[in-house]
């Protein structure tokens, strides 16, 4: 099966790039994984507080991605993975992209910000040319009727 590879991240675009990804894997059979990444300076503390946080962070992962799901689940029909790493955000994504193979489609918000679409997309298409699986990028202010049409 082929999986659509969204990251959930805090940005405002996260949710359209989740709406398109579940859209099209609903279309074409396919599936959606959900990947967040803890980025490793949000644990430069003592070792008890650095654990603690790490869990923090991985419950507000888990409740963020609920949302999400239940969507998916109840209007398209999807059931999505998630998938937690901890690292640096585009070498993680682009490892899970290595090692899952199942991954055929990595799905990307682009900010509406004037001063670029953001960092993940500027630097994840740097290294376009070197996956394997294409990438796609979703406007952020696209409406949901316009990224209904165009599913």
């Amino acid at each position: 099966m082929r999986k659509f590879l969204v990251v959930l991240d805090d940005s405002r675009e996260c949710l359209n790039a989740m709406r398109f990804a579940a859209m099209r894997a609903a279309k074409t059979g396919g599936g959606v994984e959900i990947l967040a990444v803890i980025p490793p300076e949000e644990f430069n503390h003592w070792i008890g507080v650095g654990d603690i946080m790490r869990e923090e962070a991985r419950e507000r992962i888990h409740a963020h991605f609920e949302v999400f799901a239940k969507w998916m689940r109840d209007r398209q029909g999807v059931d999505p993975e998630l998938v937690i790493r901890e690292g640096e955000p585009i070498s993680e994504i682009l490892a899970q992209v290595r090692e899952d193979g199942e991954i055929g489609v990595l799905v990307l918000g682009a900010s509406p910000d004037k001063k670029g679409p953001g960092p993940l997309v500027t630097q994840l298409a740097r290294a376009a040319g070197s996956l394997e699986i294409p990438i796609t990028i979703v406007p952020g202010e696209l409406s949901k009727e316009r990224l209904e049409a165009i599913t």
